[in-house]
């Protein structure tokens, strides 16, 4: 079984949209795990609505700790980290099964295409693409967290994702599963990756941002203190 684990915090109005793609999806043994950080808007009702597994993880409000809190209580022997912006475009999680199972992974990341997918956004998926594309032969894969999957099991080996990492927690958890095990990208299809950012702060903004946090992850550091204000849960 797959287990969909999806950390939120004031996401009432994002998370019905990626439910509502889960739900539309031609492969159905999964669970859905909505690990809270303290919501104050209705995420908590969308959540109980839909019928999903809701859980209050919120000792420490931050992405890795949710994702960890969500794995916990996980029945399935496959995991499935989704940010709650995201989307999934059809017949995703049947192709992302198959493929993962193939090719006898251990962990997966996922080319990502922008929503909504405004052509001068193409820029920065394209980057981000050719440099997940590039990284994941080498010794230190990375990924955008917004997507990622892996064996329960290698998941717990690693204690999952390191809380003391502030930002690009992602590529750590990459970097740690693949040693574990073989960590590589889906190729057979992309992650519909929520734009928002990008459309509250700016394209130059966000821009800047994401190039600051590369120049760490790009020289295998880790990010123990916020250098930037990269917000979770004010959108």
């Amino acid at each position: 079984m797959l287990s969909i684990i999806i950390p939120t915090l004031n996401e009432e109005k994002y998370l019905p949209r990626l439910l509502e793609s889960i739900r539309r999806q031609s492969f159905s043994d999964y669970e859905i795990i909505v690990s809270d950080a303290g919501s104050t808007d209705k995420t908590e009702f969308v959540a109980k609505e839909a019928g999903v597994i809701f859980i209050l993880s919120n000792k420490i409000k931050h992405p890795s700790y949710q994702r960890n809190a969500g794995a916990r209580v996980a029945k399935g022997d496959i995991l499935l980290f989704l940010d709650a912006d995201s989307q999934l475009p059809e017949n995703f999680l049947i192709k992302a099964m198959g493929e993962f199972k193939k090719r006898n992974l251990t962990g997966a990341g996922f080319y990502i295409k922008f929503n909504p997918n405004r052509f001068y956004y193409n820029f920065y998926s394209g980057i981000s693409n050719f440099i997940c594309f590039c990284k994941q032969w080498g010794n230190y894969p990375v990924a955008v967290g917004a997507g990622l999957m892996s064996f329960k099991n290698s998941h717990d080996i690693i204690s999952g994702f390191d809380p003391e990492v502030r930002l690009a927690e992602d590529y750590d958890y990459c970097y740690r599963l693949s040693k574990v095990g073989k960590f590589r990208m889906i190729k057979g299809v992309r992650l519909l990756y929520s734009a928002r950012r990008i459309e509250k702060e700016g394209f130059i903004v966000s821009g800047l941002k994401w190039l600051h946090m590369g120049f760490y992850t790009l020289t295998h550091q880790t990010i123990k203190k916020d250098i930037i204000k990269y917000d979770f849960g004010k959108f």
